[in-house]
């Protein structure tokens, strides 16, 4: 790009290469001089006028990450970051827009887009680069997409390392390891025939497991999904090895999640689809319930951007990127008041959780465990609502919760995490300490294990997880098993990449030996995620 106008030379600010310091200062000078900074037109020393050299700003903004809040408060506050940049190729975009579009241009879904699909999804979060920015960035942030993470399914589980590499453990007994056998594996095992593909995203099913890569591409091996619920029956047909699953071949995906009865993708323009449950009585397809073919979610969410999708026991909540802010919507079965409208009725339709509004919380995170649900807010408040068995919404009782309400538990700490599973929360801060609530069995709170069993106890407020506070690590990440009917374990990931385990480890799924059937300690994970 270059900068044109008003007879001045052109200015090139694109790719500024960095140069070691000796090769752009100036001679050294004599000891008795002293540097003088220069001034323009009515400028006092120290001062800069931005219009001097607007390329430089422009490389300081997107040099420096610039939030996109910020950059909207720069163009509120100064005229100069409004008006027309004259940069190339939109000399009508301002300083701050086109920081913005620098910015999006170095997240990995954007850089293969076409100029079209680019401006299609400008379109679609509402009309700026600085909403498609914050769209990309949250994505980024809720789902640890490119990151490494570890995902602690129904008795196996899944790790993927920051370069995209997966490492598979745990129950096999649908070739749901990806290792082309269906023996057992209680070490993490690297899924060979994955080389050369970077995976940015997994989630597990119960003898299923799905692999996002990077350019979009979904692969599915394990139990044949047929529409039915996850029961992990027998006479599933078995796919032992990543398969890529054709009929989303079409669709760049950014995201999976698989539910009882449907799975949900996410695309990287924010449209959710389904396969199956796609009767006019679930997710409003009007298919049959064995269809293969990946739908639309039809309704509100056909033209707002999503940016994460949670699924549980027969529902799914997205987390929606409109310019007014964050939002969530639910869709599906209202069982235990799940879907956070007040009430236990289903809904065919996504309908928005009017309760963030009353809270006046923003949205960050969403979290679907099997009967309950959960949500962080952008100044840390946690929120939880649904099934309130073993006290898993942290409210200090059993008591179902219609619509979300604040953990109170939680209010002198700031959160930026969480996840849920069968009846079981759990809570990252930004201090890097992890806190657990809800049902204690297979010891997958992390509390720790007395003489007496004190450890598998319920817990129905939040309690510091002591043994992850002994590691003296920050953790980033926390995976408990999110499925009915099957022994839980949990991962917890620290910054550094290490993963630690415990729980419930009868197939191997914790990955280390299979010398007793629990652990109540964490421990650590031979696999380096860093």
């Amino acid at each position: 790009m270059t900068a044109t106008g008003g007879g001045t030379p052109s200015i090139q600010y694109h790719n500024i290469v960095e140069q070691p310091v000796a090769t752009i200062v100036t001679p050294p000078l004599l000891a008795f001089q002293r540097q003088q900074r220069h001034c323009f037109g009515e400028s006092i020393p120290g001062e800069f006028p931005l219009a001097a050299n607007p390329s430089i700003v422009l490389h300081v903004l997107t040099g420096f990450n610039m939030d996109p809040r910020d950059l909207a408060k720069l163009e509120a506050t100064y005229s100069f970051f409004r008006q027309p940049a004259h940069f190339a190729p939109d000399f009508g975009l301002s300083m701050s827009e086109l920081a913005a579009l620098d910015m999006c241009q170095k997240r990995a879904i954007f850089k293969p887009m076409t100029t079209e699909e680019r401006d299609l999804l400008k379109h679609r979060c509402g009309g700026s680069w600085k909403l498609v920015l914050r769209f990309l960035l949250a994505g980024e942030a809720c789902t640890r997409r490119e990151k490494s993470h570890a995902i602690a399914g129904p008795g196996h589980s899944i790790a993927v390392t920051s370069k995209g590499a997966v490492y598979s453990f745990g129950s096999n007994s649908t070739g749901q390891l990806g290792h082309g056998t269906l023996e057992e594996e209680w070490r993490p095992r690297q899924i060979r025939s994955l080389q050369g593909i970077q995976i940015i995203q997994a989630t597990v099913g119960v003898g299923r497991t799905m692999l996002i890569s990077d350019v979009g591409r979904v692969y599915s091996f394990g139990k044949e999904f047929d529409g039915e619920t996850e029961s992990g029956g027998e006479g599933s047909k078995c796919v032992t090895t990543p398969q890529p699953v054709e009929s989303l071949k079409d669709i760049f995906i950014v995201q999976a999640a698989i539910a009882n009865f449907f799975t949900a993708f996410l695309s990287r323009e924010g449209r959710v689809y389904t396969i199956s449950w796609g009767n006019d009585t679930k997710l409003g397809h009007q298919t049959e319930l064995n269809d293969q073919e990946p739908h639309p979610l039809l309704g509100h969410l056909e033209h707002i951007p999503v940016v994460q999708i949670a699924a549980g026991y027969c529902y799914l909540l997205a987390l929606a990127c409109q310019p007014s802010g964050m939002s969530v919507y639910s869709v599906g079965c209202g069982l235990g008041g799940k879907l956070g409208h007040g009430s236990r009725t289903d809904e065919r339709y996504p309908r928005l959780i009017k309760q963030f509004e009353d809270l006046n919380l923003q949205p960050i995170v969403v979290a679907a465990g099997a009967w309950h649900a959960a949500v962080v807010g952008q100044d840390g408040r946690v929120c939880t609502w649904g099934w309130g068995r073993y006290g898993c919404l942290g409210h200090g009782d059993e008591e179902c919760e219609m619509v979300p309400r604040v953990v109170e538990g939680l209010s002198k700490v700031k959160a930026v995490h969480v996840a849920t599973g069968d009846y079981t929360t759990f809570v990252v801060c930004e201090s890097g300490d992890v806190y657990s609530f809800g049902c204690g069995e297979s010891s997958s709170l992390g509390h720790h294990i007395g003489a007496d069993g004190e450890g598998n106890r319920h817990v129905l407020n939040p309690e510091l997880v002591t043994s992850l506070k002994q590691v003296e690590e920050r953790f980033v990440q926390i995976s408990l098993t999110n499925a009915v009917y099957w022994n839980a374990h949990t991962f917890a990931l620290t910054e550094s990449g290490k993963l630690y385990a415990f729980g419930s480890g009868d197939k191997g799924q914790l990955g280390v030996e299979l010398d007793q059937s629990e652990r109540g300690n964490p421990e650590c994970v031979d696999i380096d995620l860093s």
